[in-house]
């Protein structure tokens, strides 16, 4: 929020650096365009991910003098990053250093800086979370013994919410709230505004119940003071490096274990409550999507439609499913060439008026008490050109290609990544995004440390119980965007061998919405990938038609069944 003041861009990615007399933005290819369009004058837009572009650490290094020093808010910068960028300026006679107090508080708060949120919290019961939040405490417990660890600091608000089976609305479409924790293998600590605690939530920790009471609560402020008294026992703590470096500096780094948070492990593995809560919040949300397309396909051709009154149609079918919660992101809606905006967010004053004659972008997904979902379906209501419908089918072939991956139990996301790009690159084409990311459930839609990207980081590799996304696309600027996105479950898989008993995984279909076959050029498909098409329309025939016959929708029942017709 801060860089969007001082900047005007909304996008969920990106660095600002801010000279005496320069200011750039650092994002990658996912908001190229929508950067280009918010920046103003006083900006330059620095494409991340580009042969061409610096690294922010090699831009300051060349453009500051030598003694030079950069300030950061160490809260504002993970610990990964705090250590990258200081290693590299250091090597050439400048320093990054902290600065206390964030340097665009000071403006901001002059311009009606918002109040902190502070929402409601509410409660997940087991029948959603599939354990107690005392279990999951004695699991991490569990991970610090192996680790030989006295405690962890858990910093990101997603792994505190799935910890305490508590949920909040702090941060748009995220259910989270503002809050840290600690766990030692002697004591759970909860640091949190004391007015969010109400009765309901404090039995449900099972505070003021001294037969019962294991957990300490703390304002959230002094989250400081107890991880210097903590450093102060000389034992080794758990920070993961991606967060704050803020906190890191409290630990001695002989004592300080920054391995991946066993919190963001255990929370990404889903337990088969949680497993089949997603099953069936999905396949919910593919019936409103089923309502929404059939009723989008009357309604198109008459030319009232903007890409805003659509979206608001489809979140209006969502609020009719079961335990829906909200949106769990702001949907893409991109009709013609704001579909090659890759986020694009469209605005009533703005938005274009959909047409059978353009290409129709639609990523989207809610939260349900049970699941996250996420899901692009990209379709055309007229006629759309050999040059569109060759560019869609490249996309299909590689999600149908990730989708029918198999590989071997420790394989990395970034190891996977090319299959998906293969079909595109095989005529010169490509998508400046990654291929997936992680989903939680009833959480943030973008979680980690799960993902596919042709980055080579240090993304946990894929195991049994992780949800990642299936999401090629392609993107022609001023004209189309094409993205076909499915959320997969990643499962173990009996094949013909198996090689050194070291076992192989595979992926199982959470998304049921049909993909629109007239898009598709027949003869740039295989036997194999029309026989995958037909299997996985089936499953939609089977599961959300179902479902859209018992909430009696015979319409979105009828357009289900044309969109599968099985291929020859």
């Amino acid at each position: 929020m801060r860089r969007e003041f001082i900047s005007g861009f909304t996008g969920s990615t990106g660095t600002a650096i801010v000279t005496e007399n320069k200011a750039l933005m650092w994002t990658d290819g996912r908001y190229y365009l929508q950067a280009e369009k918010e920046l103003d004058a006083n900006w330059t837009l620095m494409k991340d991910g580009l042969p061409e572009t610096p690294t922010q650490e090699d831009w300051l290094s060349k453009e500051l003098p030598v003694g030079a020093k950069v300030g950061v808010d160490p809260y504002l910068i993970s610990l990964d990053a705090w250590r990258r960028i200081s290693k590299k300026l250091q090597g050439s006679g400048r320093t990054l250093v902290r600065v206390d107090r964030n340097l665009v508080d000071l403006v901001w708060a002059d311009h009606g800086r918002p109040a902190t949120p502070c929402s409601n919290l509410i409660t997940l019961g087991q029948e959603f979370s599939g354990k107690s939040w005392k279990a999951k405490v004695s699991e991490i417990r569990g991970r610090l013994k192996e680790k030989d660890a006295y405690g962890v600091i858990v910093a990101a608000l997603d792994e505190v919410a799935w910890l305490f089976n508590l949920r909040g609305s702090d941060i748009d479409f995220n259910p989270v709230f503002f809050s840290y924790a600690i766990v030692t293998t002697d004591d759970v600590s909860l640091f949190i505004d004391d007015a969010r605690l109400n009765n309901g939530i404090k039995e449900h920790l099972c505070i003021d119940k001294k037969e019962e009471s294991v957990l300490k609560i703390f304002p959230y402020e002094n989250i400081d003071k107890e991880v210097k008294e903590l450093a102060g026992k000389g034992k080794r703590i758990w920070i993961s490096s991606k967060n704050s470096a803020a906190l890191a500096s409290l630990v001695p780094e002989e004592n300080l274990i920054t391995e991946t948070s066993p919190v963001c492990v255990a929370k990404a593995v889903k337990n088969e409550v949680e497993i089949e809560g997603m099953r069936q919040a999905h396949i919910r949300d593919a019936a409103a999507l089923c309502r929404y397309f059939a009723w989008l396909e009357n309604e198109i051709h008459k030319g009232y439609l903007t890409e805003v009154t659509a979206a608001d149609k489809l979140e209006q079918f969502r609020k009719e499913q079961e335990h829906f919660v909200g949106l769990s992101f702001p949907t893409i809606s991109g009709s013609g060439p704001n579909g090659a905006v890759i986020h694009y967010r469209p605005e009533a004053a703005t938005a274009r008026t959909l047409s059978p004659d353009e290409m129709y972008l639609c990523d989207s997904g809610a939260q349900y008490f049970d699941g996250t979902t996420d899901v692009t379906r990209t379709v055309h209501f007229g006629t759309p050109s050999q040059y569109e419908k060759e560019c869609f089918t490249r996309v299909l072939k590689g999600n149908i290609q990730m989708a029918s991956a198999k590989f071997p139990k420790g394989t990395r996301g970034h190891v996977l990544d090319i299959l998906a790009r293969k079909p595109l690159w095989d005529c010169g084409l490509n998508y400046l995004h990654g291929t997936g990311h992680g989903v939680g459930a009833f959480l943030n839609v973008h979680e980690g440390p799960q993902g596919i990207s042709p980055r080579v980081s240090e993304d946990e590799p894929l195991k049994p119980g992780m949800f990642v996304t299936d999401e090629p696309g392609y993107y022609e600027d001023g004209k189309f965007g094409i993205r076909i996105e499915n959320v997969m479950l990643v499962k173990e898989v009996k094949l013909e061998h198996n090689f050194k008993s070291v076992g192989f995984y595979g992926f199982e279909h959470i998304t049921l919405v049909p993909i629109q076959t007239k898009m598709l050029v027949p003869e740039l498909l295989t036997s194999d990938e029309i026989n995958w098409i037909n299997e996985y329309h089936s499953l939609c025939v089977e599961k959300v038609g179902a479902k859209l016959r018992e909430q009696n929708h015979g319409n979105a029942v009828k357009w289900l069944l044309k969109e599968c017709q099985t291929l020859g």
